[in-house]
């Protein structure tokens, strides 16, 4: 199983990882809005909190990705 595991592939599956976090940001983000709109100013600041923990993510996966 390990034998598959090589720098191309991680760095590939790293990529995605972030791509994926990156498109999820972006939705946390919309939705914030939409829900702080809807007069739920208190669950759009945990979307947003949680949107910044997905942030933070993505910049542990890139710098993984740059040791690659």
């Amino acid at each position: 199983m390990t034998k598959d595991i090589n720098r191309s592939k991680l760095a590939h599956l790293l990529e995605h990882w972030v791509e994926h976090n990156e498109s999820h940001s972006k939705s946390f983000k919309e939705w914030a809005v939409k829900v702080r709109e809807a007069g739920y100013t208190e669950l759009a600041e945990d979307i947003l909190q949680a949107e910044h923990k997905m942030s933070e993510c993505s910049d542990l996966l890139r710098k993984a990705r740059e040791k690659c």
